[in-house]
């Protein structure tokens, strides 16, 4: 018969399962990217609801539904809104989210969980892939433009997958943020030596793997800032100026519909024939699976643009569930 009943995880029953460590969401997210290259997946245009009297780029709703295939197929969504003056108007996270999983043979649901934790889990994740294969192999320095929840993750897994990693630059317009992060990352990893920068430039300058986490909806990011050999992780996505795209060594994408779209930098580019398909290296899972090469010498200056998939979320939805079920985790609520 089937289940009349779904599993509710909050936070901190995810954190329990071991979702707040890196290593859960790293082995999702590269079996995600698998999937998505062979085409064992479903992931719809993500719909942002916005209302017009919150006009600024990062105050919206955004649907993200998909279905993955593999082993255990999983279905599901994620509902996650945003509004950039959380934090600072109402001492929330910017973003706040919830994810729903069903039973793809019934698409009965069978679980919803707090989803702010595995979203900027798995968001740090795509970097940390995207790392393995197309940053130098020698990097011991990483900077992070912005400081706030979703940099703090992206600091935690470079420093949890990379353990040759020694210096962290850190900027904020707000130096406070960067000042507050730089001291949870001391507690957390005193081997880590963080470096707080007076500008975004200082920041970039000579880092060979640089992270933008901000909520701007300007491009400031130029091309001359970039040294050889740098992977910069466009996590933000409207951080990096347009020329930045068509001079990069590699451009990659997680999902090409995806970053197309929206009127980003790269579907500006695509509308004035100045960038394509044709001119992208590849997508991510592409590389993952060996299809395309990652970074193929020292020099290469790539540029990762990853717009963020829903079968990311699913993928590691799908690990916390198993988990959670394997260790009696959360709460078991009635449907009827």
């Amino acid at each position: 018969m089937a289940s009349t009943s779904l599993r509710y995880l909050s936070r901190s029953d995810i954190a329990a399962v071991g979702g707040d460590h890196s290593d859960l969401y790293m082995a999702a997210i590269e079996e995600g990217f698998r999937l998505h290259a062979a085409g064992d997946f479903v992931q719809p245009l993500k719909p942002y609801l916005r209302s017009p009297r919150t006009p600024h780029i990062a105050d919206r709703i955004i649907a993200m539904p998909a279905w993955i295939g593999g082993e255990r197929p999983a279905a599901g969504l994620k509902w996650i809104g945003s509004k950039h003056d959380n934090p600072a108007r109402r001492g929330l996270e910017r973003a706040s989210a919830v994810i729903v999983l069903n039973d793809p043979e019934t698409n009965y649901p069978v679980a919803v969980m707090e989803a702010g934790l595995v979203s900027a889990m798995r968001t740090a994740a795509v970097t940390g892939i995207a790392a393995r294969h197309l940053a130098r192999s020698d990097f011991s320095e990483a900077s992070l433009i912005g400081c706030g929840p979703i940099a703090a993750r992206q600091a935690q897994t470079l420093a949890e997958q990379f353990p040759a990693l020694a210096r962290l630059r850190l900027f904020d317009l707000r130096e406070a943020a960067a000042e507050d992060l730089a001291a949870r990352l001391r507690d957390r990893f005193p081997q880590l030596r963080t470096v707080i920068e007076p500008s975004a430039e200082a920041a970039v300058r000579d880092c060979p793997v640089v992270v933008t986490c901000t909520v701007t909806d300007t491009p400031y990011l130029p091309y001359h800032w970039l040294s050889p050999g740098t992977l910069l992780a466009n996590v933000s996505i409207m951080d990096v100026e347009p020329e930045v795209f068509l001079k990069a060594d590699k451009v990659v994408v997680d999902d090409w519909d995806q970053s197309n779209r929206e009127k980003k930098v790269i579907n500006l580019l695509v509308e004035s024939g100045d960038f394509s398909r044709a001119a992208l290296h590849a997508e991510l899972g592409e590389i993952v699976v060996g299809r395309r090469p990652g970074r193929e010498n020292d020099e290469e200056i790539i540029l990762l643009n990853p717009m963020g998939m829903a079968i990311d979320d699913i993928a590691c939805a799908r690990a916390v569930l198993h988990r959670a079920e394997a260790m009696g985790a959360g709460t078991v609520l009635p449907l009827y």
